[in-house]
Formats: structure tokens, sequence, C-alpha cells
């Protein structure tokens, strides 16, 4: 890909006190509109490693640039405000991502509140109306306005999975960090949130890391898939080469293990 990456990791390593490395030499760039797909077994370190992207774990080792800036030499503030607005998440649990005392409209606009000088291109028309841009952010994940005036628990699990993800387009990022967001979700809800997740990416722009245990998920959303293993990255290749012979023998392990019958990792 000619474009120049929006996100690069290089050597990153993460210890947990008295365990061997959770995150051991993992390297990889982000480009802009693309998905890569992130899989590997239970307690592999994928979890562990969207964190430390996010700045919410301290990394041992290793450099992060995101859009040209280095981001943990020195460490500062510069280095969250760099990220700010740009990097967003969306994480498995919806209901534990929103306030449960927060209306809505309070949650899917809580970055904008935040961001005051900001303007992003999809609420360019009306970001000087709060309820307007609201109702435009509920409208590109498919939700009614009247659940704006509505709290988390008054919604169902794909609805409140949908807000998450409002919020997280609201500030026009140029990264989405996505950590098995639909996995609580049944699946002809998953299917549906995938499907609108594609059109946002396309119609927005943004990269995406997109980590899963659903092969099927994993193959339809991803550009291309990266394969981690007890904290190294073992394997990466084009999403079309999931079900290839060439793989590594890994991934060829998981394949087999888990997509005859449909299950997850």
């Amino acid at each position: 890909m000619s474009e120049e990456a929006v996100f690069t990791v290089q050597n990153l390593i993460k210890t947990y006190a008295g365990q061997t490395r959770t995150i051991d030499g993992i390297s990889f760039s982000l480009h802009p509109g693309e998905c890569v797909g992130l899989i590997g077994e239970s307690g592999s370190g994928k979890s562990t490693l969207a964190r430390c992207i996010l700045l919410m774990e301290k990394m041992d080792s290793g450099q992060m640039w995101f859009q040209g800036t280095e981001m943990l030499k020195p460490r500062t503030t510069l280095a969250y405000r760099t990220l700010e607005g740009q990097v967003q998440a969306v994480f498995q649990n919806p209901a534990s991502s929103l306030n449960p005392r927060l209306r809505i409209i309070d949650s899917v606009m809580e970055p904008l509140d935040t961001l005051k000088n900001r303007t992003p291109v999809i609420v360019q028309d009306c970001r000087q109306d709060r309820l307007k841009c609201a109702e435009r952010l509920l409208d590109l994940v498919e939700l009614p306005a009247h659940l704006l005036h509505q709290y988390p628990h008054e919604l169902s699990g794909g609805q409140k999975q949908r807000v998450a993800i409002a919020r997280a387009i609201s500030s026009d990022p140029s990264l989405i960090i996505m950590d098995e967001p639909t996995s609580s979700l049944d699946m002809i809800t998953q299917a549906q949130i995938i499907e609108m997740l594609m059109i946002l990416q396309k119609n927005i722009g943004f990269a995406c890391l997109f980590i899963s245990h659903d092969l099927a998920t994993i193959q339809r959303i991803s550009d291309r898939i990266m394969v981690i293993q007890e904290g190294r990255m073992i394997d990466h290749f084009a999403k079309e080469d999931l079900f290839s012979s060439e793989r590594h023998a890994y991934t060829q392990q998981l394949v087999h293990k888990y997509s005859k019958r449909g299950r997850k990792l």
C-alpha cells in the first residue's frame, strides 16, 4: 500500500510481573481506510495489544507512531493530545462502555462536547446544534432519533453497541480499535452491525484494527489478517489466503479446529 501509514508499531514488548512476555516484539502498520483483522486464541495477547495502542497500558519497550508523530519517547501529554479524538475504541461489552447515568445523547456527544474546536466532516453542517449533531450520528448507525432521550438500560445489546460506534465515529477518527465488538450479540445482529461498519469505514475512511475470535467475521470485514500466538505475531496475509495450505502451521490449526463447525476461537 503506497499511502503513508496512519499508525505504526515496532518491536512492542509488554510483560506483567512474574509472567512471560504477554506481547513479545510485535510490529505492524495500519494504512488509511483499511481494516486489519487480528486473530488468536484466548490469552494470546490480543486485548493487551489493544490497550497498549490506546495508552491504557504502559509498554516495556518499543516504538509507536501515529500520523508520523512518535508517541512514546519522551512520553508526555503530547502523546495523549495527539491521540485525542483521532483514535477511538469500541469494546466487547456495550453495557459497560456506556455510563448508565447518562442519556444516549450525552454519551454520543461526549467526544464532541470535549473537543469543542473540532468540526468533523460528518457533522459539519450541524456542528452548532447539539441535538441535530446527535441525530445525525444515530442516523449513521441506523438508530431512530427518539432513543437520544433514553438511558442505556432501556436499549437492547445491539442498540447499545450501535451507540458506542456512533460515539466512536463522532470525532472523525483516523483509527478505531475494535476489540470483539460483536461477540456478545446474536448472529443476526452481528451480521447487521458488521455490514454497517463496512459502510461506515468506506464512507468515513478510518483505519481499523478488528480483534475477533470469529473467523467468518474476520474474513468478511478485513483487508488483511494478522495471527498472534503467545504474544508473537506469527502470520500475516491477505484475507483471501485464510484457508490457504501455505499458511503458518498455527494458522492452519486454528482454521481446521474452528471453521468446519462455525465455532469461534
